[in-house]
């Protein structure tokens, strides 16, 4: 029975959640202060038997702090674990190369995933994305700037891309 771990920690837009598998690599995350809201986005192959309560998640919660608090790449070197269909893995690891104030459409996001045609495919892969922050879906944008949707609220996507922009 593999245990998970978790802790959520004030930032400047809210609670910001994550659950990490014990070497570290983050399965979900993101802007609540519910850990219950994040379990059922864990794939059910990396699913934890059990998800315990930790203060600090080490290198995780580093990198969120230094985040919020201005270093926008603080986050690339944590490791992600997601499962899913071939393009949507594909489709996260390519997410995660987008530059910090670089934001992309969902056409653009389709063309780097390998697949032009494939748009909402790639707003898919948005949607399905367990680990917010770490893949970062809000930098993915409608076609002609507007915002989009996201998980955690509109509100949260427009102060991720005014930081990031800053």
């Amino acid at each position: 029975m593999s245990i998970a771990y978790w802790s959520t920690m004030d930032t400047k837009i809210g609670p910001f959640t994550a659950v990490v598998a014990g070497d570290g690599a983050v399965l979900a995350s993101g802007w609540t202060g519910d850990v219950a809201e994040l379990t059922p986005l864990i794939s059910p192959s990396l699913a934890p038997g059990e998800v315990k309560e930790r203060r600090d998640l080490g290198p995780v919660s580093t990198a969120i702090r230094r985040y919020h608090d201005g270093d926008l790449d603080a986050v690339a070197d944590i490791e992600v674990r997601q499962r899913s269909g071939a393009f949507r893995e594909h489709a996260w690891e390519i997410l995660r190369k987008v530059p910090a104030g670089e934001p992309v459409s969902y056409a653009e996001y389709a063309a780097l995933a390998g697949n032009p045609a494939a748009v909402r495919a790639a707003a898919s892969a948005c949607a399905k994305n367990a680990a917010a922050l770490f893949v970062p879906c809000h930098r993915v944008v409608r076609t002609g700037g507007g915002v989009g949707n996201f998980r955690w609220g509109v509100p949260a996507k427009q102060w991720l891309l005014t930081h990031e922009a800053a």
